[in-house]
């Protein structure tokens, strides 16, 4: 089917005919005229991958001090060296910092780690590092949205409400997109939005924005009224809405009208599907949940494998705190680095160990980063700066080449010059390990075709097995 049929029979300046009836279709998928109102939609491509959980570490954990071994560094260390820094834009001369903790290598394919991630460590031969990611922005706003929507000031979708957009739910009951704990800093609910899409593609919020430790919980699904009750009330408000979107094509109408009808569905079905505390101890424990320093980012790992189970297509769930700086932007401060590395290193350890034992990690996409890196040299004594130049994130499971490492930093790891991968070529690779082509995957809107990489992006194939 033609591509530009499918987008502008959703677009807001769609033709008269009744969305609700296109919605009402029976065809699913890019070979119909309607994205279907409920369940999945058919990939363009073969799929590697039916679902991602993206663990973002807010703030720019520092890649020379975690997964990009640089022994230059150690020679090195204190040493003036001339940079064109990121933020002025202008050469200076800085002083190089070495890293703060050991290195070694780890498992059959001996890839690096430093002693900040010892759990997770140990599952280096599932993991698929980028070590050459550069990015847009060099603050935490800009950069932040760009991680999130592939734009540093506009307002656009979000990776996850492309992925729900493209693709849907595999469980009528849950949503297609769900964000657990979610920054409230740093562009807030504009890195989970859904912008132009239709609005039930935004994603639905677990927890509480900007705290780490809030229960994953989904509220209000228990109701004082009987279920005959219940029923007469939705049924009556649905009625009501219908009546007032007949045969309008208004995206947001359509958007409260199918969260309503989800979260019914969600009362009757959700609970069963997402409870922390009905797991077993011995997979509480997996997970660090009771531990001190643990416990609340354990609780975000576990409610994400449950909600993969279940049939989201994208979870998110985030490190991060309520005050106006990110969790792991130590300009001054490095060592605390270990206290926040200790938080959740069990956890997503015992994350990519759930999934292995329980099959999902072949396709299930676990993608861990942030929005950039940190600078080789040093800044305020003991704190590194930021750096959109050159930093690394790994993928596990999903089709990715385990145990394999893509790209390079130059030798002090202050940007990348190998195989480089920017952020929208990270897109449109997460985007095809779902069976998604980023090139193809658009929505009209205002006159033009949007897409996620914008008119950017390439597949890495290369770190595919």
């Amino acid at each position: 089917m033609d591509s530009t049929l499918f987008d502008s029979a959703f677009a807001s300046n769609s033709s008269p005919v009744s969305r609700r009836q296109l919605l009402k279709t029976g065809a699913c998928g890019f070979g119909s005229l309607a994205l279907a109102a409920m369940g999945k939609q058919a990939p363009m491509i073969p799929p590697k991958a039916k679902r991602v959980i993206f663990i973002f570490m807010q703030g720019g954990p520092s890649h020379v001090d975690t997964y990009d071994y640089k022994p230059d560094l150690f020679p090195a260390h204190e040493k003036e060296v001339e940079f064109l820094v990121p933020r002025s834009r202008s050469k200076e001369q800085r002083k190089v910092m070495k890293p703060m903790w050991e290195f070694q290598q780890y498992g059959e394919s001996g890839r690096w780690s430093s002693s900040l991630f010892p759990e997770v460590a140990k599952h280096v031969d599932d993991l698929c590092f980028i070590h050459s990611m550069h990015t847009e922005g060099v603050a935490h706003g800009p950069a932040t949205l760009f991680l999130h929507t592939g734009a540093t000031n506009l307002i656009r979708p979000s990776v996850g409400s492309w992925i729900s957009y493209g693709l849907g739910t595999e469980n009528e009951n849950l949503p297609g997109f769900v964000v657990v704990n979610p920054p409230a800093n740093k562009g807030g609910p504009r890195n989970y939005g859904n912008a132009f899409l239709p609005a039930f593609h935004q994603g639905t919020v677990l927890g509480q924005p900007g705290n780490s430790n809030a229960r994953p919980e989904i509220r209000n699904l228990a109701s004082r009224l009987s279920e005959k009750e219940i029923l007469r009330e939705h049924e009556f408000l649905d009625q009501l809405n219908r009546a007032q979107v007949g045969d309008s094509t208004d995206t947001v109408l359509d958007g409260v009208i199918r969260s309503h009808e989800l979260a019914w569905r969600m009362q009757t079905h959700a609970s069963e599907l997402v409870d922390v505390d009905r797991e077993s101890r011995s997979t509480q424990e997996l997970y660090g949940i009771g531990g001190d320093e643990t416990d609340g980012f354990g609780r975000q790992c576990l409610a994400a494998r449950q909600l993969a189970e279940s049939g989201v297509r994208f979870v998110q769930i985030s490190h991060c705190d309520n005050s106006s700086n990110p969790v792991w932007d130590q300009h001054s401060n490095m060592p605390k680095h270990e206290k926040l590395a200790g938080q959740v290193d069990k956890p997503i350890a015992g994350l990519l160990t759930d999934l292995k034992r329980r099959g999902l990690l072949e396709d299930t996409l676990v993608w861990w980063g942030s929005e950039f890196g940190r600078t080789p040299f040093s800044q305020n004594g003991n704190g590194r700066d930021h750096n959109p130049k050159g930093f690394t994130v790994w993928l596990a499971g999903g089709g990715v080449k385990p145990g394999f490492a893509y790209g390079a930093t130059d030798e002090l790891g202050f940007q990348a010059v190998e195989n480089k991968v920017h952020m929208h070529d990270l897109h449109a690779t997460v985007l095809h390990a779902l069976g998604l082509d980023h090139e193809k995957l658009t929505y009209r809107y205002a006159g033009r075709d949007f897409r996620l990489t914008d008119v950017h992006g390439r597949v890495v194939k290369e770190i595919f097995a």
